[in-house]
C-alpha cells in the first residue's frame, strides 16, 4: 500500500468493532463523532479528546461488520474522512470495547440531541421547541445552535424514560404545519440521545432556556429584533416601574387563552402568573415576571402576527393572579 495512504488506514490490523480516529477538531463532541460514524450502523459508545493533544477518539458499533463498512468506505474514497473541514484518520483499535466511558447514540439518557431538518435557524422558535417536547414531560432545559448537520437542540428532561418516550414518539416526525411559518413546508425531526446529563444554562434568551430557574438573568443581547430602551422626558433610560405587565389585547382572531399568553411572553423570560379579564369591552391580562430585566426585555421586543397587545406598567399585588406558573 502507498505510504501516503498508509497514514490514514492501516489494512495488516485485525478488524474490531472499535475504531480509532486521528487528527480530530480541537473539542470535538460526542455528537459530531456520532454524525460521522452513524451512516455505517449504530454507534454504542464514543470516547473524545483523548492523547497528549486531545485531538484523537474512538467509536465503538454495535457489530464488527459496520466498523469494517465505514474502513473500507474510506479506503476506497477519493473524498477523506472529515469533521469541520479537517481530514480524519481511520484505523481499527487494539481495543474490542469501550469502557468507562457514557454511552451515546442509541444507549438512553435524559437528554435529547435534536436535528430540524429543512429549516433555517431563524425558521424555529424555541418556545415551539419547548411546546412540542413538553407534551412528553417536563422539560428542564433548552439550548439550540448550528452545526455542520444543520439547526440544532440539546432537550433536557427529569429522567431517560421520559427524553426516551418523546424520542420514540417524535424520531422521524414533523412538526405540526401550523407551528411553521409559511415559508417553510416542513420540518422534520431527527433524534438522538446526548451524552449531556445537565447542561449548563447561563442565560435566558432566544437561543437557550432554563424553566427549572426563574432567576436566571435574561441576556439582552441575544434577544431577536432588540430595540432601543425607553427614554423618559429627561432623554435618560426610563427603567420598569415594576415586574408585572398590562396587556390590552385587540384584534382577536382566534381565542387567546392563558396558555397561549404564557407561551408568546416566555419568550422573554419565565412567566410566574397570569390573569385575564374583560374591561371595557376588551381583553386585558397581567403578566407576572420574577424581575424587572425579562419585564424590560418584553415590553420592548414584543409583537404578533395575530393581534395587536398594547403593553405598560403596573404595579399590582400577587393576589390578584389566579393563574400560577411559578
Amino acid at each position: 500500500m502507498p505510504s501516503g495512504s498508509a497514514t490514514q488506514f492501516r489494512y495488516t490490523q485485525t478488524p474490531s468493532k472499535v475504531l480509532h480516529l486521528r487528527n480530530m477538531p480541537w473539542e470535538c463532541t460526542e455528537e459530531e463523532l456520532v454524525e460521522l460514524c452513524k451512516p455505517f450502523g449504530r454507534v454504542v459508545n464514543t470516547m473524545c479528546n483523548v492523547g497528549a493533544n486531545r485531538n484523537q477518539a474512538f467509536v465503538e458499533f454495535a457489530d464488527q461488520n459496520q466498523a469494517i463498512s465505514m474502513v473500507s468506505y474510506y479506503a476506497s474514497s477519493s473524498e477523506p474522512a472529515q469533521v469541520r473541514g479537517k481530514t480524519v484518520y481511520i484505523q481499527y483499535s487494539n481495543r474490542q470495547e469501550i469502557t468507562n466511558n457514557k454511552g451515546t447514540g442509541d444507549s438512553s439518557g435524559n437528554v435529547l440531541l435534536v436535528t430540524f431538518e429543512g429549516v433555517q435557524p431563524n425558521d424555529i422558535s424555541i418556545d415551539v421547541i419547548h411546546l412540542v417536547f413538553s407534551a412528553f414531560g417536563f422539560v428542564h432545559k433548552i439550548a439550540t445552535f448550528e452545526k455542520a448537520a444543520g439547526f440544532q437542540a440539546l432537550i433536557q428532561y427529569t429522567d431517560a424514560p421520559t427524553a426516551l418516550e418523546a424520542k420514540n414518539s417524535l424520531d422521524g416526525r414533523s412538526i405540526p404545519r401550523y407551528l411553521l411559518p409559511e415559508h417553510v413546508p416542513t420540518c422534520h425531526l431527527r433524534i438522538t440521545f446526548s451524552a449531556h446529563k445537565d447542561l449548563n444554562i447561563k442565560f435566558q434568551s432566544h437561543r437557550s432556556r432554563d424553566y427549572t430557574n426563574p432567576y436566571l438573568p435574561v441576556n439582552p443581547t441575544a434577544i431577536e429584533g432588540i430595540a432601543q430602551p425607553t427614554l423618559g422626558p429627561d432623554g435618560k433610560i426610563k427603567e420598569p416601574e415594576s415586574n408585572v405587565l398590562l396587556a390590552s389585547i385587540e384584534n382577536m382572531q382566534y381565542a387567546v387563552t392563558v396558555d397561549v399568553l404564557h407561551t408568546v411572553f416566555s419568550a422573554f423570560g419565565t412567566v410566574q402568573k397570569i390573569a385575564m379579564f374583560e374591561k371595557n369591552g376588551g381583553m386585558q391580562a397581567l403578566i407576572q415576571y420574577p424581575g424587572t430585566c425579562q419585564l424590560a426585555a418584553a415590553h420592548r421586543n414584543f409583537c404578533t402576527w395575530i393581534c395587536w397587545i398594547y403593553i405598560t406598567w403596573l404595579h399590582c399585588g400577587c393576589d390578584f393572579f389566579h393563574s400560577s406558573y411559578s
